[in-house]
């Protein structure tokens, strides 16, 4: 797809001024986070190909060696340290070892405090608000994680994704040949204000047999945080205009999600160059919207919008 260009109107702050981001990545490390006495024992539990926690079934060796029942099948069958053949015997005595922990969640040092029994932890982990996030950046295979901080500075160096401060903004999107729609991402810009972090996502692909552009905007934090915020976008122009309003979704869900359940303003290819005018053949949008907090009235319990200057 051909690249477009962007026009935008924004907050006169500089970057540097209002986005603090920090030149070194943060570091999301492995975590073990033991409890005191329970180093050796966890040590013991830990899978020595995958170096993960083992659950029933743990398998060992004639010479009491032990590993996940995942990695029994990766070693072909065979101890990966005496390298004996496994057979079907189960290490009994650790499974029961197990039942009686509790341990910390892995994120622990990312600040969440639970304790889980051993047997609940992973479960936890994969749904803790403290996990890290994948990067949002749409259109590549990107398999970055990490904290907001640092997908914000990888977003920047790595991906050269705009960023600018404010709730408001103006951009205009311009293509030479809009007959050709591709499945691919045109734009992604991050905008700071509130003390946070979203990301604007527009782009062009197939829905069904017609040719749309979708713009969406999605927030850098969990789902709980997100429905705090509220966001309108408006594309017009030859005297018509549509716009969308509604709650940005958080970057846990992954953007072909949030674009398949098309929440967002879906504007028609036809209907997109009736807005860009003249002799139709050049694709013109100009997308304005802005961002909002909503606050809750102490007196009348209804929800206020909180806007930016």
């Amino acid at each position: 797809m051909e690249s477009s260009s962007l026009d935008s109107t924004v907050s006169s702050l500089t970057m540097d001024d209002e986005l603090h981001i920090p030149h070194q990545f943060s570091s999301i490390t492995k975590l073990h986070n033991n409890g005191p006495g329970t180093t050796s024992v966890h040590e013991l539990l830990e899978c020595p190909v995958c170096t993960s926690s083992m659950y029933p079934p743990i398998h060992q060796c004639h010479n009491g060696h032990t590993l996940c029942s995942t990695c029994k099948t990766r070693v072909h069958n065979r101890c990966p340290t005496c390298r004996q053949e496994l057979g079907d015997i189960r290490c009994l005595a650790l499974e029961k070892i197990a039942e009686s922990l509790e341990l910390p969640c892995r994120y622990g040092s990312l600040g969440c405090p639970e304790i889980f029994p051993y047997y609940s932890k992973l479960k936890h982990e994969s749904i803790c608000n403290f996990r890290p996030y994948n990067c949002p950046y749409a259109g590549s295979d990107c398999s970055v994680v990490g904290d907001i901080p640092y997908l914000v500075t990888h977003l920047r160096d790595d991906h050269r994704v705009d960023m600018h401060s404010g709730c408001t903004f103006n951009h205009r999107y311009v293509k030479s040949n809009p007959v050709e729609v591709e499945n691919a991402t045109w734009m992604l810009t991050v905008f700071h204000c509130f003390g946070q972090y979203f990301c604007l996502h527009f782009e062009a692909f197939q829905l069904g047999m017609a040719p749309v552009y979708m713009a969406f905007l999605r927030f850098m934090g969990d789902e709980r945080e997100a429905r705090s915020y509220c966001y309108s976008l408006e594309i017009g122009g030859n005297g018509r205009k549509q716009i969308w309003e509604g709650s940005p979704r958080s970057i846990r869900d992954s953007h072909k999600k949030v674009r398949d359940s098309h929440d967002g303003l879906i504007v028609y290819r036809n209907m997109a160059l009736f807005f860009s005018g003249g002799d139709r053949k050049e694709l013109k949008l100009r997308v304005t919207g802005r961002i909002w907090k909503e606050q809750q009235n102490p007196e009348g319990g209804v929800c206020i919008p909180n806007l930016c200057s």
